[in-house]
């Protein structure tokens, strides 16, 4: 996997090493001396990954890391600390200051290129996730919640046939979180389905494969985006790069640490819940893409896109399809007399009405102002006569509340109704007639169901 690589080292034999290393193997290399000029390059070049040194005069890496990770610009992008052989203290600092994962010296290449492909890996979802949601931002349909991502309270999973490993685990996570435990891998295959944050396995276990419930966590859709920290035997280096390869997303050696352990699992509890809020306003973005942000019905773009299906397998199939097209009668008198807030109201209470008075297979939409759709498959001129005549005298029938229930308005409307009639026809023509229907009924005094055939 290809990525450009961000190497800080004071010393400028260690820098070149690496940069020989990485450029072997097809990475991209930047390169920095110092801690100012490392933050500077990160924030201009965006680079996939940052090598950082933490021995370094005047900013060593931990402030280094500490700045990279405070800026939004930068907080996305996974710093890996280079520390010596004893770095126990240094991962815990390191952790603290925000650090991803860490390498030890002198550097093992397999693990090095195992630990960079990996969070290059978790990288690439990240900023596709960041990418749609600016997008997503610039056009004004972003949901505006974030608040602060905490990385305390998380629901934790452990897979562990080692009690005293496990029991130990528990003891630390309970200070901050909500931890549980499975002894067998087909109960933690299924538990790790439910609501969790984090999974963390004993991929060392004696008595079932860790890895391969790894893989099938990372292999069912419910679970492929769990994060999952990996409890490993630093000596046993082939399983260590095959956890690393099939998708963990960090690595925790034993005999387990308490400080690191805590750590880790609030990182990976802080990053699964910004992930999440990133998905999640993906998702409200794509909802509010299709819908009308007033009413809740589906908008022009949706019900277009919809038509188009249903009139193209009309044509095949010969099954009807009906439009009707609605108009509210004297809206402008509302908004005139009573305020825009109102008209808004009159139009809330409206879109219920109409959703409330269709079939569940029929599509009511809003085109825009006081005009609304209802799409209709399935369905022939005489039916869609009936379902529009019951709209309007459920619109007629009973005052709308506005202004807080001090007003009560009568609302009627008028109706236009067309239904396909074969190969021949389109949306733009279904569309027209309904359209010309409600013009003819408000020419003929309102409150009317007009049905136009072709």
């Amino acid at each position: 996997m290809v990525a450009r690589v961000l190497v800080v080292d004071d010393v400028d034999a260690n820098v070149r090493l690496l940069e020989a290393k990485l450029t072997i193997e097809y990475y991209d290399v930047l390169t920095a001396s110092d801690g100012p000029t490392a933050i500077r390059i990160a924030a201009e070049e965006k680079p996939d990954i940052i090598l950082l040194d933490v021995m370094m005069p005047g900013m060593d890496g931990f402030e280094t890391c500490r700045r990279i990770k405070a800026d939004p610009v930068t907080s996305h992008i996974p710093v890996v600390l280079v520390t010596a052989l004893d770095g126990r203290e240094d991962r815990i600092k390191g952790l603290e200051a925000g650090a991803d994962d860490f390498v030890t010296k002198p550097i093992d290449d397999v693990v090095l290129f195992a630990r960079v492909k990996s969070l290059t890996r978790l990288k690439l979802i990240m900023d596709e996730l960041r990418e749609r949601e600016e997008s997503s931002r610039r056009m004004g349909v972003s949901a505006d919640k974030a608040g602060r991502l905490k990385g305390s309270g998380g629901r934790i999973l452990i897979v562990d046939d080692n009690p005293r490993q496990a029991e130990k685990m528990v003891e630390v996570l309970s200070k901050e979180h909500r931890p549980s435990v499975e002894t067998d891998p087909v109960a933690g295959l299924a538990a790790a389905k439910g609501p969790n944050d984090l999974l963390i396995v004993n991929v060392a276990a004696s008595e079932f494969d860790g890895l391969r419930l790894v893989a099938q966590v990372r292999s069912a859709e419910t679970t492929r985006h769990l994060p999952i920290l990996a409890v490993v035997d630093p000596a046993d280096r082939p399983r260590l790069v095959k956890a690393l390869d099939l998708g963990v997303t960090d690595l925790l050696t034993k005999p387990v640490d308490a400080e690191e352990l805590a750590a880790r699992a609030r990182t990976q509890v802080r990053r699964k819940r910004y992930t999440d809020f990133l998905r999640e306003k993906l998702d409200y973005s794509l909802e509010m893409a299709v819908t009308d942000a007033l009413t809740g019905l589906h908008n022009r773009r949706y019900m277009a896109g919809q038509l188009q299906g249903f009139v193209s397998r009309s044509a095949l199939s010969g099954e009807p399809v009906s439009v009707l097209v609605l108009d509210i009668d004297h809206f402008k008198a509302v908004n005139d007399g009573f305020g825009h807030d109102a008209g808004d109201e009159v139009l809330r209470e409206f879109a219920v009405r109409l959703a409330t008075n269709v079939r569940a297979v029929d599509l009511p939409c809003r085109l825009g102002g006081e005009e609304f759709v209802v799409v209709m498959p399935g369905t022939d001129m005489e039916d869609a006569r009936r379902i529009a005549e019951r709209i309007r005298r459920d619109v007629g029938s009973t005052p709308f509340r506005v202004m807080g229930g001090r007003e009560l308005l009568t609302v009627t409307i008028s109706i236009g109704v067309a239904a396909c009639t074969g190969a021949g026809d389109t949306p733009e023509a279904l569309l027209k007639r309904a359209d010309e229907g409600v013009y003819e009924a408000k020419a003929a005094g309102r409150d009317r169901v007009v049905v136009r055939a072709a």
